[in-house]
């Protein structure tokens, strides 16, 4: 026979002052757990939103990102050939040889410098990225020291404001525009005409870190990897944009996974000795209640459920006060390093129902391992002896 719930739910409320320490110790470690997952689902997610199904990136053989690789202007031409890249409405391939290098700029928070990604590019490259697009102003103009810039960039970095003009390579670029690319990594880049940027810093016009393609069809893939793997100019890797940039977000999403379980787990210990501790004094203050209920028929196992599923409820309550602490960082904007690119790069906290679940899971599980213990001692408490005491 099991003991009712409600039993449970009027001894916490007659011992609520041990249950709130109990409470706002696993709020406070369910809260810290689940920030550093949003901040790792945040940067994730912002990085494989930059690449489209659609598309493909080409790099050197070996090269595990833009900054590592090079690709010829007579690749670049292959490419262009092939059936299985889609065409414009003038029969032009939808492709966009990019040179990609850093510069320091002052954030506008503290004034220090942080790495920011410059994207040089061609002037097809919205129609390879069909989710970008220019809010304010216009696209720069071939041949001209003219920047777009993303929305984040605006706001993360001084001197990019629509109409100012900034060094870049000793040389004057005016911002002409402001793109939105649906909060991908894109919107912390810089984007200019690729010959233009090559010429700045003194690089070959004939060599880009990268070639990004639309497909005529997602079904293309494997036949034009195929195709360009097998031909011996084509020393390439072909990935697809989306598996690329997810690729790009694991060490960093890694490792703040990992310092977030490091840290929670400190903090779970201290949690779950909090509520061994309030488990504790709740049987040594409860006992005659125990021996009594033992009286009357309910069993060992009975009263073990029952303490755990006193501090299981406990524990939950701790774990929804920390996922409603979490909920206003949703979309908080937040900045770090790219470690495959070394450039900064805004993100997005990403609070999802998913992640609200492992933490109250979390919180579950430090209010079992917190409640099993005293349950057991409340389970094997003699009887009598305890009656002797009523």
């Amino acid at each position: 026979m099991a003991i009712p719930i409600s039993y449970n739910i009027r001894s916490v409320g007659a011992r609520w002052a041990n249950a709130v320490v109990s409470v706002l110790g696993i709020a406070g470690t369910v809260g810290v757990f689940l920030a550093m997952l949003a901040m790792a689902r945040g940067f994730q997610a912002t990085l494989i939103s930059s690449g489209s199904p659609d598309n493909i990136i080409v790099l050197r053989a070996g090269a595990d990102s833009e900054m590592t690789s090079a690709v010829s202007l007579d690749q670049v031409r292959i490419i262009g050939d092939a059936p299985e890249v889609a065409r414009s409405a003038d029969g032009a391939p939808l492709l966009s040889p990019e040179v990609v290098v850093i510069g320091a700029f002052p954030l506008m928070t503290t004034g220090t410098d942080a790495n920011v990604q410059i994207r040089g590019l061609s002037d097809r490259v919205l129609e390879v990225r069909q989710t970008v697009h220019v809010t304010e102003g216009r696209f720069f103009q071939p041949g001209l020291a003219e920047l777009v810039v993303g929305k984040n960039a605006v706001t993360t970095y001084r001197g990019f404001g629509l109409g100012e003009s900034v060094e870049i390579g000793g040389q004057d670029w005016r911002v002409v525009g402001i793109f939105d690319s649906g909060g991908t990594a894109f919107d912390s880049e810089l984007w200019c005409d690729s010959n233009l940027l090559s010429q700045t810093f003194g690089r070959s016009e004939n060599v880009y870190q990268s070639v990004t393609a639309r497909l005529e069809s997602r079904n293309d893939f494997t036949a034009l990897k195929d195709t360009l793997t097998a031909d011996p100019r084509m020393t390439v890797d072909i990935t697809g944009e989306r598996a690329y940039y997810a690729k790009q977000s694991q060490a960093v999403s890694m490792l703040i996974r990992v310092l977030g379980f490091l840290v929670a787990s400190v903090m779970a210990i201290g949690a779950v000795f909090g509520a061994l501790n309030t488990m504790y004094s709740a049987v040594a203050a409860r006992s005659r209640e125990i021996a009594t209920l033992r009286a009357l028929g309910f069993g060992g196992t009975s009263v073990v459920l029952s303490f755990v599923a006193e501090s299981v409820l406990i524990a939950l309550v701790g774990g929804v006060l920390g996922c409603i602490a979490v909920l206003p960082l949703n979309g908080f904007t937040a900045g770090t390093m790219n470690w495959q690119t070394f450039s900064h790069l805004a993100f997005a906290f990403k609070v999802t129902p998913s992640l609200m679940l492992w933490g109250l899971g979390f919180a579950a599980l430090m209010g079992f391992i917190g409640g099993f213990l005293p349950a057991l001692r409340a389970a094997r408490m003699p009887v009598a002896t305890a009656l002797r005491e009523l």
